[in-house]
């Protein structure tokens, strides 16, 4: 029956359930040994292999996070994913049809666009210091960060060094790798560690 509960109380030892009928549009009493206020809803096994595909974020109940639930409620921290429905948690039929609306939106607005701008505060690696320890790597969330052996000048002379490469599509500039690199060759365009210290001492003149 498609209708919609007022009420549930006990009744004679019982559980009766006083609704409207929406389709006849009448008045519904129904007696009931048990009833199910909500059902459970668990998230598909492969939800936590999907996330891990696409790098997107996921709470402890594995459902997908938003960005920002007011702000940005259905876009994914990572850039041109976008949600919609029961992938961030439990819904209903308008709320997923309100959330699918607005994701089709922010999806049109990209193809609209003959050029998409990037982020520029993005992570760049200083080939000169870095060991190639792989610490960076590790714990970005965007997959942004992979590791080739490449020629650097080292005090004048040339070497072939494992070292960290930056895909700046990718990165979202959050600051993880910067604070893991043990050797300081991550830092992040426009709030490096000279630009920081720089700001400081203009401050404290």
């Amino acid at each position: 029956m498609k209708g919609m509960v007022g009420k549930v109380a006990e009744w004679k030892g019982r559980l009766r359930v006083q609704a409207v009928d929406l389709l006849e549009d009448k008045q519904l009493l129904i007696d009931a040994d048990m009833v199910v206020l909500a059902a459970a809803i668990e998230p598909d096994p492969t939800a936590r292999k999907i996330g891990g595909m696409l790098a997107v974020s996921m709470d402890q109940n594995d459902f997908f996070t938003e960005a920002h639930p007011k702000l940005r409620p259905v876009e994914s921290p990572t850039a041109g994913i976008f949600l919609s429905g029961m992938c961030q948690g439990p819904k209903d039929i308008p709320e997923t049809v309100a959330q699918a609306g607005a994701a089709a939106v922010k999806v049109l607005g990209l193809l609209s666009k003959d050029k998409l701008v990037g982020n520029p505060c993005v992570a760049l690696s200083d080939e000169t210091l870095c060991n190639g320890c792989s610490s960076c790597e590790a714990l970005c969330p965007y997959d942004a960060i992979t590791f080739e052996e490449k020629q650097v000048m080292v005090q004048g002379r040339r070497e072939t060094r494992r070292v960290a490469m930056v895909n700046e599509t990718m990165c979202q500039g959050c600051g993880a790798c910067t604070v893991a690199c043990p050797s300081g060759a991550m830092d992040l365009k426009g709030f490096t560690n000279r630009q920081i210290m720089a700001e400081v001492d203009a401050i404290c003149r």
